[in-house]
């Protein structure tokens, strides 16, 4: 079986630090608190995915750049490292 290596991608990214309080990304839309979802959550770019927030999870914009997508801190601290410069685009 071949090998492939995931390609360097910098990404943009929040941590939700605070229950309640607002981040890039983050449902606050009235129609959710509507229908009952009154947690703080996301909506993912599988159509009708919501998902809710805990304290600590990073927010992460999907490729779309309009949905969004939660990641563990665990996982983001073994997935990701902080970009010491932008990366170039190479066309």
């Amino acid at each position: 079986m071949a090998k492939y290596r995931k390609k360097p991608v910098v990404i943009e990214a929040v941590q939700y630090t605070t229950y309640g309080k607002l981040v890039p990304g983050m449902c606050n839309s009235m129609s959710c608190f509507g229908a009952g979802n009154t947690e703080p959550h996301v909506h993912t770019i599988h159509a009708g995915q919501i998902v809710n927030l805990e304290v600590g999870d990073f927010v992460i914009p999907e490729p779309d750049g309009e949905h969004f997508y939660p990641c563990k801190p665990d996982i983001f601290a073994a997935t990701y490292e902080p970009a010491s410069e932008p990366m170039s685009v190479i066309p």
